[in-house]
């Protein structure tokens, strides 16, 4: 038997890749991807569940009860918000299913994509960097069976994904050059989403896993 796992964010680039991982993973059992919209795939392992409100998630108490992890890839760009908004979506949404998540099952793994260069002393000049740093550092104090921040720089997508930017594609055609230059920057959504499945299955020894991190543990 695999694992549960919930998926936060498959409509986007991240939590695609990772749940592309997941549906292929043989220590995946079933994953339930909770959307505002639909994805449209099918397979065997997938449930979805549409969700109006990510801070009222009552609804769905008896759904959630029977799950081994979240893999919480939900997030946004700050590019052109002020602090308050990104807060809101950043910080506010994710604790808010953490907590709920928390209560229904303290024996749950909860990953989170955080981001490189996030300030854990959420006192730094970069708004991002410290509304990611106090998310992090409030996960960390919710009684999960454990808690992993992962802090991916630069990430390839997978075969077969769609929720890609445009602009992110045009990054991409760049991707030998920032290999070259930022070696320690760059990973593939698989490498990611592997490595969320061991953290599971084998754990880590590290709460926040940068990108070294995150290409040793999709190895074991």
């Amino acid at each position: 038997m695999g694992i549960k796992v919930i998926i936060t964010g498959s409509t986007g680039m991240v939590g695609e890749g990772v749940l592309l991982e997941c549906l292929q993973n043989s220590d995946v059992e079933k994953v339930l991807i909770l959307n505002r919209k639909s994805y449209s795939i099918s397979d065997p392992k997938l449930e979805e569940i549409l969700i109006k409100d990510f801070f009222d998630l009552n609804s769905i108490i008896e759904k959630v009860k029977d799950f081994d992890a979240c893999f919480f890839c939900a997030g946004i760009s700050s590019v052109g918000m002020n602090e308050a908004d990104y807060t809101k979506v950043t910080y506010d949404m994710t604790l808010s299913v953490a907590e709920f998540l928390s209560k229904q099952n303290p024996d749950l793994v909860f990953n989170y994509i955080s981001g490189q260069s996030t300030d854990s002393s959420e006192n730094g000049k970069i708004m991002w960097a410290r509304v990611k740093g106090k998310t992090e550092n409030d996960l960390l104090k919710l009684p999960f069976k454990a808690v992993y921040n992962f802090r991916p720089g630069f990430m390839e997508p997978v075969k077969g994904q769609k929720n890609i930017k445009p602009f992110f594609k045009i990054l991409l055609l760049l991707t030998p050059i920032f290999k070259l230059i930022l070696p320690k920057s760059v990973c593939t959504l698989d490498e990611v989403g592997r490595a969320m499945v061991n953290s599971v299955t084998k754990g880590y020894y590290k709460n926040i896993l940068e990108v070294a991190d995150i290409k040793s543990l999709s190895k074991k």
